[in-house]
């Protein structure tokens, strides 16, 4: 901060701070002290790194398809449209959010996805249709996130793999529990909406 954009120092610091830079010096520092230092050989070091990058690839690929569906939707003027057949179409905004964000989350699988992307396409409503609880309709949005996780959601196989659990017991259990979770937060959301 106290140097000017074009400073040497600045320029240095800022590539050493930047979360990359950062998380890939905690890699290597990690592969000394919990690696080298442990008595652990170069080979059985590179084994537990490939053993703990298998889970996350598949992951990190669903997330980022899913960024990128946001994305095209957001770029798209989707939201525009939808906020136009929403008045047209005289349904509440809140079960609007609510409705929005959970067919993303569907779609895509993520709870981020669908929040970002629902609140994104969601938000021309709010000037179309006067009164609205800008409040109760985040809640709406976060609420639908959340509905029916399922096998291309990254918290699905999580829960699946941390819980050693099998596919259809996450089904019974994690996808059920977060089903009634935002149903249920959507029926307390809809009732407060009567009062405020």
């Amino acid at each position: 901060m106290a140097f000017v954009a074009d400073n040497p120092v600045r320029i240095w610091v800022d590539l050493i701070g930047h979360p990359i830079t950062a998380l890939l010096a905690a890699l290597l520092l990690s592969f000394y002290t919990f690696g080298s230092a442990c008595g652990f050989s170069r080979e059985k070091i590179v084994s537990l790194l490939n053993d703990s990058l298998t889970p996350v690839a598949g992951i990190l690929v669903i997330v980022g398809a899913g960024g990128g569906f946001k994305q095209m939707l957001v770029a798209s003027g989707v939201g525009d449209v939808i906020g136009h057949l929403a008045v047209q179409a005289q349904i509440s905004p809140i079960l609007l959010a609510w409705l929005v964000a959970a067919v993303i989350r569907i779609a895509t699988g993520s709870a981020t996805v669908a929040t970002i992307t629902g609140a994104g396409l969601v938000a021309p409503v709010v000037a179309m249709v006067p009164g609205v609880n800008r409040e109760l309709l985040v809640l709406a949005t976060g609420a639908g996130s959340v509905v029916l996780s399922h096998v291309n959601d990254a918290g699905f196989w999580l829960v699946k793999q941390y819980f050693n659990m099998t596919v259809p017991e996450t089904f019974k259990t994690w996808s059920l529990m977060e089903t009634i979770l935002s149903v249920v937060g959507l029926a307390l959301i809809l009732l407060r909406s009567l009062v405020v």
